[in-house]
């Protein structure tokens, strides 16, 4: 676990020593379809404070970003973790979220190799999904015949055989459907310092979209591959979505191998 007190400005000054101008790179995501960007982690203006939420006091990190647990270190070249798909509730107006494992994008601001469901709910309660896969900085894009409903349980992984390749896969258990795409000679490449399961509240038209109450994301059998072996979640870092004053997510980790995140 890090550090109870992470005060922001060391967060940003290692971010600036692992990937100068990342500020920059942010704020230039590429687009997903019709304006939906994805991104590196966010710090929210009080990133890094020992917090209570639901009550519960607990060492976290906040963003405005992302939501979850990453592991910071070196070697990095695998993670995975299984979802059982949420249904996002309505609130009377369109909103979405996105759950995902990926490596890099933490303190590493050169590539993100990630894939994952984006969920949605309109303003009239329609649901919809979205399966797609990325390699940042060039755009992400969706899986096709990957159909996905609520109730499902998917498989997600992301392997980089290099700093440069990698595969993308997911897997609905449910129905037996499985996706994959393969990645070579990306120019971007990864640093291999961060395993993440993350629940995103993505960006779209350059601004934040409104983050779905999606209930509960949790990441079962969550494991990644360092320098060969094969490590669980424990003493992973705790990031919680904070914007404004508010606090949206509460999440945590339980066992070796589990990632809760709970919208409140």
């Amino acid at each position: 676990m890090k550090t109870a007190i992470f005060a922001a400005g060391a967060l940003l000054a290692t971010c600036a020593i692992a990937a100068p101008g990342t500020a920059a790179r942010w704020a230039n995501h590429a687009a997903r379809r019709a304006g939906r960007t994805s991104g590196f982690r966010l710090p929210a203006d009080d990133d890094g404070v020992y917090a209570k939420v639901n009550g519960t006091a607990k060492n976290v990190e906040y963003s405005s970003n992302w939501a979850g647990a990453v592991l910071s270190s070196s070697g990095y070249t695998s993670v995975v973790g299984t979802i059982v798909v949420p249904k996002p509730i309505s609130s009377g107006r369109s909103a979405s979220a996105s759950a995902w494992v990926g490596i890099d994008g933490d303190t590493c601001g050169t590539a993100i190799l990630q894939t994952g469901l984006d969920f949605s709910v309109s303003s009239s309660g329609a649901v919809s999904y979205d399966a797609w896969y990325e390699w940042y900085p060039d755009y992400a894009y969706d899986f096709s015949g990957f159909p996905v409903k609520a109730g499902d349980t998917v498989k997600i992984t992301v392997t980089a055989s290099s700093k440069g390749a990698g595969v993308a896969t997911l897997q609905n258990l449910t129905t037996g459907k499985s996706v994959s795409h393969s990645f070579s000679s990306e120019s971007s490449k990864l640093c291999q310092y961060d395993a993440e399961w993350i629940v995103e509240d993505y960006e779209s038209g350059g601004a934040l979209v409104t983050f779905a109450n999606f209930d509960s994301v949790t990441f079962t059998g969550a494991s990644a591959v360092k320098s060969g072996a094969t490590v669980g979640v424990t003493g992973a870092a705790i990031l919680d979505i904070k914007q404004g004053s508010s606090v949206l997510t509460d999440c945590s980790t339980s066992g070796s191998s589990t990632v809760t995140c709970d919208y409140v």
